[in-house]
C-alpha cells in the first residue's frame, strides 16, 4: 500500500529527532490511528473580538471603582483650604445651633457628674469633644485674651478657635489658658428657666486632638503655670 503523503511528513519530521529503526515503531505506537486535535489558527470573528472587549471594558470599570482613592496629606487640605472657614460663615447666628446640640451630648457624657464635679466629671471633660461648646476666657498668659467668648468652631491641637458675637474667629492658645464652659441643666416641662453649671477647663490638659483624647486616659499631675 503506498504511503499517504501526511504520514510521509510525519515520518520525516521523526527523522529528523530519532535514528531511522526508532521512526516506524514511534510512529505505529504513538501517532499511527490516534485522533488528532486541532484548534483554529485563524483569529475569532469579529464578534467575538468585540465582546470580549465590552466585557474586559466592564471588568476593569468595575475594578477601578473598588479602588479607593489615595488619601490627601496634610499640605494638600491646606492649600485646597477645606479647614478654612470662609467669610460668610463666619456669623455667630450660624453656630447657635452646634452650641445646643453640644448642650445635649455634654450632660450625656457627666451624667450624675454634672452635679457634683470631681475628679470623675474633671477626667470625663478633659476626654470631651468640645466642637460646638461655648468658652470663655478666664485665665491666660497674654491679659488682653481674658474675656473672650464664643462658640468653639475648631479643636485644633494646640489651639482653640471661637467665634464671637462682634469680632468673628479669634484663635486661642490651649498652653497657659484656662477656659470656663457652661452646661445648662435639662429643662422640663414645668420649669420655667434652667440651671447652669460652671466647669473651668485647663488648656493644657487638652492639648492633644480631639480624636486622640477620647482614647486618653485623665491624669492629674502638677502644672507649674497654676
Amino acid at each position: 500500500m503506498a504511503t499517504s503523503e501526511p504520514q510521509m511528513i510525519v515520518q520525516d519530521l521523526l527523522a529528523r529527532a530519532h535514528p531511522p529503526d526508532s521512526v516506524n515503531r514511534i510512529y505505529s505506537e504513538k501517532i499511527q490511528h490516534r485522533t488528532l486535535h486541532l484548534r483554529p489558527s485563524s483569529p475569532p470573528p469579529a464578534v467575538f473580538n468585540a465582546r470580549t472587549a465590552r466585557r474586559k471594558a466592564r471588568a476593569q470599570k468595575k475594578a477601578k471603582s473598588k479602588t479607593r482613592p489615595k488619601p490627601l496629606t496634610s499640605r494638600e487640605r491646606r492649600n485646597l483650604g477645606l479647614y478654612d472657614i470662609p467669610k460668610d460663615g463666619q456669623k455667630y447666628s450660624i453656630y447657635k445651633p452646634l452650641y445646643e446640640l453640644w448642650q445635649g451630648y455634654a450632660r450625656e457624657v457627666l451624667g450624675s457628674d454634672i452635679f457634683r464635679g470631681g475628679p470623675e466629671a474633671a477626667a470625663k471633660l478633659a476626654s470631651a469633644e468640645y466642637h460646638g461648646a461655648l468658652a470663655e476666657v478666664v485665665r491666660s498668659q497674654c491679659p488682653g485674651r481674658v474675656g473672650i467668648k464664643g462658640i468653639v468652631v475648631r479643636d485644633r491641637k494646640f489651639v482653640f478657635e471661637l467665634i464671637t458675637e462682634k469680632k468673628g474667629i479669634k484663635v486661642i492658645p490651649k498652653e497657659g489658658t484656662t477656659f470656663r464652659v457652661e452646661i445648662k441643666a435639662e429643662t422640663t416641662s414645668t420649669a420655667t428657666d434652667s440651671k447652669a453649671f460652671v466647669f473651668e477647663v485647663l488648656g493644657d490638659q487638652l492639648m492633644l486632638r480631639s480624636a486622640d483624647r477620647a482614647n486618653r486616659k485623665f491624669k492629674q499631675h502638677f502644672l507649674p503655670n497654676l
